[in-house]
């Protein structure tokens, strides 16, 4: 017998990045922080009375949400807290299309936005990028939808839109809801979240994974109106009153609070990341500019599929996806200076 629904048996699930333990990899194929949290996360770990732990959280994760209204400059009732983006990514669906229109998005991007589209049965409208890799928002208004799903910077080519160019294109669909994905956001330094209070169509989506460095604890927000953000928690209520652990939401907030350290280490980071797009660039490699802590490289001496599996049996795990429009190229995470200069020494081994 077989018991799946015919939703399970046909549906085809995101394919997450490799964690391999065969042996030790310098892994660059997730978008990790190469950089380890605050180290205040942990002397409260340390300090943490696990007695807390037989209570259940703060359902609307009280605390956390002001932590995240002081930093972003918004006001706690635009808040709204998940288990990482990704959950908040899926309820987002539910809330606000209902599959009588397309949803909208690049064809280049993060790929969840085709899986969860396809979970709630809503069409899809697909716009493809510039040849440069880059965003075309005004291609993208003149297409018929419901919203729009737009990473930025978008994923994985790294390429970042500017909040100028983003308000415009928010102000010329005020129809239509925009859902800004701002996973990569702090690397770049152009986000939305100051225009949540002037345009009601605008809802932003963020995670602690990346820049602070929080990836197994998993928690995301958005940033949106009221509406937007009363749409997100009716659905949460649907499926799970008690999203976000108590433990989750303490870590987080001391997250928040560390500004001094998280700026260090996103300056790390993006550092790091010109410094290692301009030696790919010298290996011939073409590599769109990145405002996110991966390189898009690829189209270079050798196919993206030897890149990545010779970068493998070498120890160094890269992201490569074998699609038309990506088998060119790898996704290369962003690491520490010594990975970087590994990964870099085993590309001219490959090279040569």
């Amino acid at each position: 017998m077989n018991f799946l629904s015919e939703k399970a048996r046909t549906l085809s699930p995101y394919t997450a990045g490799e964690q391999l333990a065969d042996k030790r990899y310098v892994k660059l194929n997730t978008n990790e922080n190469p950089y380890p949290p605050s180290p205040r996360v942990g002397e409260l770990l340390r300090a943490y009375d696990p007695a807390a732990l037989k209570l259940y959280p703060s359902p609307e994760a009280d605390a956390l949400r002001e932590q995240i209204a002081l930093t972003e400059g918004v006001g706690k009732e635009n808040v709204f807290c998940g288990n990482g983006s990704d959950e908040v990514l899926f309820l987002s669906f539910a809330a606000f299309f209902d599959g009588t229109r397309p949803v909208c998005f690049a064809d280049i991007t993060y790929s969840f936005y085709e899986v969860y589209a396809n979970f709630f049965g809503v069409p899809v409208n697909i716009a493809p990028l510039k040849a440069d890799f880059s965003m075309d928002l005004q291609g993208m208004a003149r297409r018929d939808c419901a919203g729009y799903y737009i990473a930025n910077p978008n994923a994985p080519t790294g390429a970042g839109v500017p909040l100028a160019e983003m308000e415009r294109f928010i102000a010329s669909v005020p129809e239509k809801l925009v859902v800004a994905d701002e996973a990569y956001m702090d690397f770049y330094g152009e986000s939305c979240a100051s225009l949540v209070g002037k345009y009601e169509n605008l809802l932003v989506m963020k995670t602690f994974s990346k820049s602070y460095s929080l990836a197994g604890i998993r928690c995301g927000y958005a940033l949106g109106s009221v509406k937007l953000a009363e749409g997100l928690r009716r659905m949460k209520d649907c499926m799970n009153s008690y999203p976000v652990d108590s433990l989750c939401q303490a870590v987080c907030a001391c997250a928040l609070r560390d500004r001094m350290y998280h700026d260090k280490t996103v300056a790390l980071v993006v550092a790091e990341r010109e410094r290692v797009r301009a030696e790919l660039l010298a290996l011939g490699f073409t590599v769109p500019e990145s405002k996110a802590n991966f390189l898009f490289a690829g189209r270079g001496k050798k196919s993206g599929e030897e890149i990545y599996r010779r970068l493998k049996e070498e120890g160094v795990l890269v992201r490569f996806w074998n699609k038309p429009l990506l088998r060119d190229f790898c996704r290369i995470t962003v690491g520490t200076r010594e990975e970087n200069d590994f990964l870099l020494q085993k590309l001219k081994k490959i090279l040569s």
